[in-house]
Parts: C-alpha cells; sequence; structure tokens
C-alpha cells in the first residue's frame, strides 16, 4: 500500500502528502531524468556506481574453509556518497534501489541495502526496483512492481567478480617475478588476447593459394525492342562439360577439405581454357528467372550494435557504449525536458516488448502505408543462450523520428540514436523483393566450357526504404533471350576495359612503392651509426602499353589471402560466437588489454605486442584448464545458471579452484622466468664477431654481445633491438593510430588532458556540467612518455647557451635548460619595469599554486614573501603614491586598481597585528576581499570584462570553494 501511495504522489495525485521516498541510481544523468517524473514526496540520489567492493591490497576472499566468502569493504573515495545516502535515508519512510537492471546493478543495490539497512526497521522499507526504458510509464510501473533484491543476480556478479580477483591476485605475482613487476592477469582478459595471439600466428603461418578466374566479355543480341544495340557484360568460368572447376585450398578447422570455386589451379590450364574459349561457338543454355525476399534484421543487442557502429561510423567500442549510456539516461529536449531516449543497452536479446511492437507497426503503416506493414509481426528468436533478462536496443517512442530530436542531440548522439531508430523500425518492415535472374552459357570448342552470370533488380525496397543494408548486389543484366547466340565483346569495350586496368595497375604500383619506400626509411633510421644507407629504387611504371587486350576473353592470376586482424567489431563478435563474455564485459575487456598494453591497435587492427605474446604463452601453457576458451565459455553458463537459481555459487567456485590450485601449485615450480632469460643465437655482433645472446629487459627482448662482463669496464657492451615479435610502429597507419582521440566510456565525448598532484591524466569534458561527468582514466605508458618528452622552444639559455625546452612539472609546463642539472636555468614570466615593492631587489615573477590558478610573487624568495593574487603593473598609484598597481576583473570591465586602498604610511597597522588579524579573519590580510571597485580609493577602466569561460573555449571549468574536490586518478 505504501509503494501504491508513492506512486500516486509522483503522479500528483498523493492520498499520503507527508510520504518522503528516497530513490537512489547509479549516475547523476539517470537522477536528473527520473527525477522529473517523481511528486515532491521524492528525493533521487545518485550513488555514482558501485559503493563497495574488495579490498585493494588484499585478496578479500575466504580460502581456508573453501567458503569463498568476500569480504566487502566501502570504496576508497567513496566515503562521502556513503555518508549522504546514510543522511537521507534516516529521513525517508521508504527507500527505493533503482540502478541498472542487470547483475552489477542487482549488486550495486545490495551494497546499498547492507549501508543503509543496518536495522530491521531499516531493512523494512528498503525495495528493489527497475526498469528497461527511463520513460515516465516505465518510471511509475516499476513503482508498482517493487521487489526485494534478487540474491541469484548478486550471487552471480558476486562469483564473477571472486573468479577474477582469485586468477588477477595469484597469478599476477607470478608474472612479476618471472616476466616484469607491473604486470596483471586477467580470467577473461586473457582468453581474449589469446584470440588475438593465434591470429596473428595463424597470419604468419599463412602460406598463399595460387588459383586463376576466367572471365569472358559478351555481348548480348539486343533486347526485344532494339536489337541494333547490344549490351556488354562479363561471364565467369565455372567448370567443363557440366564438372565444377576447384582448386584445393587446405583443410578446415575440423579437418575437412576446402576448395575455391570457379577457378583453375595454374596458369596453363587457364591460356588452355582462354584459347579454347575464343576459338568456341557460344549459346545461352538457359535462362532462369526467379524472386528473392531479403528479410530485415532483428533488433540492435550490444554486439551487434557496436559492430554496426563500428563499419558504418567507424566508433570504437567504448565510444559507443558512452553514447549509447547518454541516450539512456536522458538528453534535454527542451519543452519536453531531459527523456531517456533508447532502452537499456546491455542486453543479447531480441526479445521486443508487445507495446513497443504495436506502436512500431502504427508508426510505419501511418508513415508508409500498408504495402510496408506485414500482416502478423515480425518475430526473431535470440542466440541459444542468451540471458533474455530484458529487450532488445530500441527507441523508448518509435514515433519519435531521428530528426524531430537532432537538434538537441551531439553529432554522435544523433548518428547512433538514428541507427537504432532505423534498425528497429525496419525489424518491423516488409522485406525487400529482388528478380534474379541466372544465366548459364555454354563455349563448345571440342569440349563445353561452362560460363555463368547472375544479376538482381531490386523489384520492392520494403524494410530498404528506411534501414539500407551492406549488401553488394550483382549486376543488371540485359535482356538475354534462352537459347540466344552471343559474341565477343568489340575493341571499343576491350580499349575501355584496358584503360581502367592501366589505372588500377598504376594505382597498386604507387602504393606498394610507398610502403617499400616508407619501409626501407625506416630501417635507416634504425641502422647503427656509419652503416651505409639503404638505396631507394626508382619508380617503375607498370607496362601498359597495349591499347587492348589481345582476346575478349582473359585470366587473372590471384592468390588467397590471410584471415584479417581482429578489429573491435570483428573481435566482440567472435567473443560473442564463443560465449566468451557478456554484454557489459565487452567494452571493458576490450579496454583492458590495450591498457595493460598486451596488444596495440594498428590502423583500427589488433596486434599483439611482445609482452602480450609472451604472457599469452606462459599462461596458456602453464594454465591450459583455466585459460581454455571453451571452459571460460562454460563458466559463463554456469554463472547464468545461478542468476536463474539452478546452480549455488559456492559449488561453481568449488569446481573452479580446485583445477586452478593445482594448475597454481605447478606453474609456481616449473613456470620459465623470462626475465632471466639468456638464449644463444646464431647471430654475431658487428663490433666484436661474438654470438649475441637473446635476453629479456625493461622494454622486451633485445640481443647482446655474450663478450659483455659486467666486472670488465672494457668489455664490449654491443646491444641491438630484436623486432621479429614486435609491431611496426613506423608505418603512417601505426602514427595515425597513435594519434587517435580517447573516448569517455560513460558519454562517448572526445576526452581531454588534466593535471592533478599525480600529473596529467584524461578526464571528461563534462567534469562539471549539469549533470556532471566524472569519468577519467590514466595515461598509457606511451602517452606518458610523449608527455614528459622537453619540447625545444627554439631559444638559447642567457646562462649557459644551451638550447631551452618546454617541461611537464608539477604545476604545468615551464621552460628551463636542456642542460639540467648542471644549469639549473627556469625562464618566468617578469612583470618589466616593476621590482619587489617589498625588498626592493627582486624581480615580479608569475607563478601557479597548486590548484593550478595564478599568482605573482618575488623571485627572491623564501627571502622575501611578498605575493599577489592579482597581475601587478608598473605604474604608480596617483593617489596616495604606491609603487605598482594590480590589473582586476569586474562584472562591467577590466581595471586598474590600487592595492594600497588610500592608507598612509604611518595608518597601516605593523605585520605582526596585521597577521593576527588575518589568523582571526582566516584571510590574508595583505590581499582583502573587497565587494567592489567602489571599494578601492583609486580605479582606472581599462577594457571591457572577458566572457564568462566555458567548457568549449577554456576546458573544464575548477570548481569553486565548498564544491566537491577535483577529479584526480587514483
Amino acid at each position: 500500500m505504501a509503494i501504491k501511495n508513492a506512486t500516486k504522489s509522483a503522479t500528483g495525485n498523493a492520498t499520503s502528502a507527508n510520504i518522503k521516498s528516497l530513490v537512489i541510481v547509479e549516475s547523476p544523468a539517470k537522477a536528473k531524468t527520473i527525477e522529473k517524473y517523481l511528486g515532491k514526496g521524492f528525493e533521487v540520489l545518485a550513488s555514482v556506481g558501485h559503493i563497495m567492493d574488495l579490498p585493494k591490497n588484499d585478496l578479500g576472499v575466504e580460502l581456508e574453509n573453501r567458503t569463498f566468502e568476500p569480504t566487502l569493504e566501502v570504496s576508497p573515495g567513496k566515503e562521502k556518497v556513503v555518508a549522504q545516502l546514510k543522511k537521507a535515508a534516516a529521513k525517508a519512510d521508504q527507500i527505493f534501489l533503482a540502478p541498472d537492471p542487470d547483475r552489477e546493478g542487482e549488486a550495486i543495490a545490495y551494497h546499498l541495502a547492507l549501508q543503509l539497512g543496518k536495522t530491521a526497521a531499516d531493512k523494512k522499507k528498503i525495495r528493489r526496483i527497475t526498469f528497461n526504458e527511463i520513460t515516465k510509464k516505465a518510471v511509475q510501473e516499476a513503482f508498482e512492481h517493487a521487489r526485494d533484491v534478487d540474491q541469484n543476480l548478486v550471487d552471480a556478479q558476486q562469483t564473477r567478480r571472486v573468479l577474477d580477483r582469485l586468477v588477477g591476485y595469484q597469478i599476477s605475482p607470478l608474472l612479476w617475478d618471472k616476466v616484469r613487476r607491473g604486470l596483471s592477469a586477467g580470467r577473461v582478459q586473457t582468453v581474449a588476447v589469446r584470440l588475438i595471439v593465434e591470429r596473428e600466428r595463424e597470419i604468419g603461418a599463412f602460406k598463399p593459394v595460387e588459383y586463376w578466374n576466367i572471365d569472358a566479355i559478351l555481348q548480348s543480341p539486343g533486347s526485344a525492342s532494339n536489337k541494333s544495340q547490344p549490351e556488354t557484360f562479363t561471364a565467369r568460368f565455372v567448370g567443363i562439360d557440366g564438372e565444377t572447376a576447384r582448386v584445393a585450398n587446405g583443410k578446415d578447422k575440423d579437418g575437412k577439405d576446402q576448395f575455391l570455386s570457379n577457378a583453375v589451379a595454374d596458369e596453363a590450364t587457364a591460356r588452355a581454357v582462354v584459347d579454347a574459349a575464343m576459338q568456341a561457338q557460344w549459346t545461352v543454355r538457359s535462362v532462369e528467372k526467379k524472386e528473392r525476399r531479403k528479410f530485415s534484421s532483428a533488433p540492435f543487442t550490444t554486439s551487434t550494435l557496436q559492430q554496426q557502429a563500428s563499419s558504418r561510423m567507424g566508433f570504437n567500442v567504448r565510444r559507443t557504449m558512452g553514447v549509447a549510456q547518454r541516450l539512456y539516461e536522458g538528453v534535454d529536449l527542451g519543452a519536453e525536458g531531459t527523456t531517456g531516449l533508447i532502452t537499456y543497452m546491455r542486453t543479447d536479446s531480441t526479445r521486443v516488448s508487445p507495446e513497443a511492437i504495436a506502436g512500431v507497426r502504427e508508426y510505419v503503416g501511418k508513415e508508409f502505408g500498408g504495402a510496408y506493414l506485414p500482416a502478423q509481426p515480425n518475430a526473431y528468436k535470440s542466440k541459444k543462450d542468451a540471458q533474455d533478462a530484458h529487450e532488445a536496443i530500441r527507441p523508448t517512442d518509435p514515433s519519435r523520428h531521428p530528426d524531430s530530436v537532432k537538434r538537441f542531440l551531439s553529432g554522435e548522439q544523433f548518428k547512433l540514436y538514428q541507427l537504432i531508430w532505423q534498425r528497429f523500425t525496419a525489424s518491423q518492415m516488409t522485406p525487400a523483393v529482388y528478380d534474379v535472374t541466372t544465366v548459364e552459357i555454354d563455349a563448345v570448342h571440342g569440349k563445353t566450357y561452362n560460363f555463368r552470370v547472375s544479376g538482381s533488380v531490386l523489384k520492392f525496397d520494403g524494410f530498404l526504404r528506411v534501414y539500407q543494408v551492406e549488401d553488394d548486389e550483382e549486376e543488371i543484366l540485359p535482356e538475354i533471350p534462352n537459347g540466344a547466340k552471343l559474341s565477343l565483346a568489340t575493341a571499343t569495350q576491350l580499349k575501355k576495359l584496358a584503360e581502367r586496368d592501366k589505372a588500377e595497375k598504376l594505382e597498386r604500383a604507387h602504393k606498394k612503392y610507398a610502403a617499400d619506400t616508407a619501409r626501407i626509411e625506416a630501417r635507416n633510421e634504425r641502422a647503427p651509426d656509419g652503416a651505409e644507407p639503404e638505396a631507394i629504387p626508382d619508380f617503375v611504371e607498370p607496362d601498359t602499353a597495349l591499347a587492348v587486350r589481345p582476346a575478349a576473353v582473359d585470366t587473372v592470376q590471384k592468390f588467397t589471402e590471410p584471415p584479417p586482424r581482429f578489429n573491435e567489431a570483428s573481435l566482440v563478435k567472435v567473443l560473442e560466437e564463443r560465449g566468451i563474455g557478456r554484454p557489459s564485459t565487452y567494452a571493458s575487456i576490450i579496454n583492458t588489454i590495450q591498457d595493460r598494453e598486451y596488444v596495440t591497435k594498428i590502423a583500427n587492427r589488433f596486434y599483439p605486442t611482445e609482452i602480450g605474446m609472451v604472457v599469452c604463452d606462459l599462461l596458456v601453457k602453464n594454465f591450459p584448464y583455466i585459460f581454455d576458451p571453451q571452459y571460460t565459455a562454460r563458466l559463463e553458463e554456469e554463472l547464468d545458471d545461478i542468476e536463474d537459481g539452478k546452480e549455488k555459487w559456492t559449488d561453481l567456485l568449488k569446481g573452479f579452484y580446485n583445477y586452478f590450485e593445482e594448475e597454481l601449485k605447478d606453474a609456481e615450480k616449473h613456470m620459465e622466468s623470462i626475465k632471466r632469460m639468456e638464449q644463444m643465437t646464431d647471430e654475431k655482433c658487428e663490433l666484436c664477431g661474438s654470438p649475441l645472446v637473446l635476453k629479456w629487459g625493461k622494454f622486451g627482448s633485445f640481443y647482446a654481445c655474450s663478450a659483455y662482463n659486467k666486472k670488465d669496464p672494457t668489455s664490449c657492451t654491443f646491444t641491438k633491438e630484436n623486432t621479429a615479435n614486435k609491431p611496426d610502429l613506423n608505418t603512417p597507419e601505426a602514427q595515425e593510430a597513435a594519434e587517435q582521440d580517447e573516448y569517455c566510456e560513460n558519454c562517448g565525448k572526445v576526452m581531454i588532458m588534466r593535471r592533478g598532484p599525480f600529473g596529467m591524466f584524461l578526464a571528461c569534458p563534462d567534469y562539471n556540467a549539469d549533470p556532471p561527468c566524472k569519468t577519467f582514466r590514466k595515461l598509457s605508458q606511451k602517452q606518458q612518455q610523449k608527455q614528459s618528452v622537453p619540447q625545444p622552444t627554439g631559444e638559447d639559455c642567457p646562462a649557459c647557451g644551451k638550447p631551452l625546452v618546454l617541461r611537464q612539472g608539477a604545476y604545468g609546463e615551464f621552460v628551463s635548460c636542456s642542460g639540467y642539472p648542471k644549469c639549473k636555468y627556469v625562464k618566468q614570466n617578469l612583470i618589466e619595469g616593476l621590482k619587489c615593492p617589498k625588498c626592493g631587489t627582486g624581480d615580479i615573477a608569475e607563478r601557479k599554486a597548486r590548484r593550478g590558478n595564478l599568482f605573482w610573487g618575488c623571485t627572491n624568495y623564501p627571502k622575501c614573501d611578498f605575493t599577489s593574487n592579482y597581475k601587478p603593473v608598473a605604474e604608480k598609484c596617483p593617489d596616495c603614491g604606491n609603487s605598482y598597481l594590480v590589473e582586476r576583473t569586474f562584472k562591467d570591465g577590466v581595471y586598474l586598481v590600487c592595492p594600497n586602498r588610500g592608507e598612509k604610511p604611518e595608518e597601516k597597522e605593523a605585520p605582526a597585528a596585521k597577521a593576527s588579524a588575518a589568523k582571526k579573519r582566516g584571510k590574508k590580510a595583505s590581499e582583502p576581499e573587497p565587494a567592489g571597485v567602489g571599494a578601492y580609493h583609486y580605479a582606472t577602466r581599462i577594457g571591457d570584462a572577458p566572457p564568462p569561460p566555458t567548457a568549449k573555449t577554456h576546458g573544464p571549468v575548477t570548481e569553486k570553494a565548498g564544491e566537491k574536490k577535483e577529479l584526480q586518478p587514483a
């Protein structure tokens, strides 16, 4: 009854006006959106993600008695949030926990209940609510179906967390000892790295297979209406005397033979077919016409959304999920207020609610007509092991066309919303219809050489009216009657074809020359000093002297290509197909393996790094069961069983730990020590000719001279880099990839550099927005190195003559001598013509405080402690004669004011008395804050006040005193 009354209060029909309900969600953006749907009897607060976790510096899991009970504690930095929630909960009659409707959200609700439900009375007033979309109807219905926290969901999430903790905390020390400090192992992330490493080795071991395609350029006898204008088309050779031509192409993963169809194995066979076909009689054996229907795809799941956003818009997984998160939590739509535009975006189900289907069918029928509306709603099957906890990703209101909200959305938000709206709308439309024509052609010369050509024409667009699919359609064929005789193409058509070939060959030759040049230049840069640089050959234009091809039947040599390296979309696809991870974990998996530098992304493709390959090999060799992809997928199924109440979480952990503990003990004894590796090689030292040994260092493997002796300073110290297992980062694609923007995983915006007490870090530009986005990310090792490299300024040091460089310091950028530490010169921004008014000998220099604010002080510090919060100007006060003025900005303009404030020297307080008064007031006596320009005895206006700073013009605005402290990296 209390819940019902609370809901009525939210709609303005309260029957109990004194009910005070507290609603807790994860994010401030989500809180802002649902707050408008609730009445005055509700207070909505955000937990800002998880509030409890396992201890940071301890395993936190009970293993001695095999209870696996986790030790949970308030997460560092969340103490104030928890205190605020407890204070609000103490005043509330009811508490509704409303985190996201998945395992993570249920765990957050459980942790909130632990903190807020300390007594039996407190526990009774705590209820759990969930909604798949943030709309008024969905939010209000959620209160009508409030429930207890689902312990099965909590157990499933807690089991995953414990599994990851056991693997990470017990394997990582092994890697520190055997490879390098700071490395870590992840249960699912290691399997993802394994897939990338195995693909790289598959590419390295790939042996191309030669094959030849044969095409004939033919002329139709002309259409029935105009036989004087025959059309040209191309037919592909498919076999001889009805037997399909094919080339052996190895075996598949199951050991079955594979073949390339419609091809021959060598040039001799291909030329024999061409010669015979040139002398043959050509006839059309059959013409088959049929109708083909192309059905629309199901609404998006998390993985299909990530794949399509990548292929269509170039969004990486992190960016896609960040933009989708904001669309789900709500966007300000002007008069309509903040509104959630899509349903929850972490799902592997294609299920859609009947109400949403009815809404989109009504829109399709009204907007496009009955021909585009199927008689019955289209139904789609989810994948076999889908959780099906909530719907597919769809718009909350199908009638809300993307163009109607475009002015309220950022460019990336509009693109993603449009993609989701189009896919969902198309899913309830009729199929597209094509007329497909297949022509079988015979060329008879002794044997019958079979050729085939297919083409299609769009007859009815259907769902393509709103959602275009990426599909290469066949060419549109001319009208060819059955049994018609065909002729080879004329010289005119062949000439056009030859010209096109010439352009294509020239383009390929230019690309190859550019790639060869870049590779040779990179090799020369890495060559030892004094080595002779490799010459770059002159560009040779390919031979395209023939104006036309010698025949209208031609053959082209081709080779099979190795499997492509994974990009983000294809990696997500294979993870989903193998059952590794779940929709909520894909982005985290991809982020983690890059942050740990186990893989690197070049031209949007994943390459394993050397350290990634080494760690992967060690873990797979020593933990073959735990890091097996099939076992990892089976664990995911067992986690689903825990969620469904079919299995106890402790049973899963006992089964896992029995295998894990055995492998862990064996690995501690037998795992190879890479950091102590000294492997003899056949290569010779370039200085003394001794054999080189392969060793492991801080930055990976390298070659060192075997004659080196630590105790002998005169021994050979030659070393060189081992590039065998390292991706080439000197290519243009690699450089371009290194400069790609980083995106906030919460809102999808481009991250910006910020400075904290521990150095530079990346943060969301909406840190001070309403609602704020508190996302931050540590810089990768490469980004940190890039930030720390001094940049030359083009100036020379006035003290020693060496170049000045721009450096990064604890308080920002500064210019100093490149000869540091011998020369400690630091360039300062001085106030010209002004000496320190306190000591009379020092200059006044601009400085930066710890929080980033500027001030001005004497260069004789610490001997002289003169400071000014406002920029001094070398002008005397015409009123009191003070030696300098200061520049201040007020609402109506910029002024020069006298800091002396009209006091005569004899009227000034003694320094000790002044300091005592300042201590009592809690302010600096030397810089009292005036109420305005009128508080100064002398002030003269020198310009207009600048516009207020915005995030766009000045970056994130530093928070005012009394507000939360600036975000700092952990």
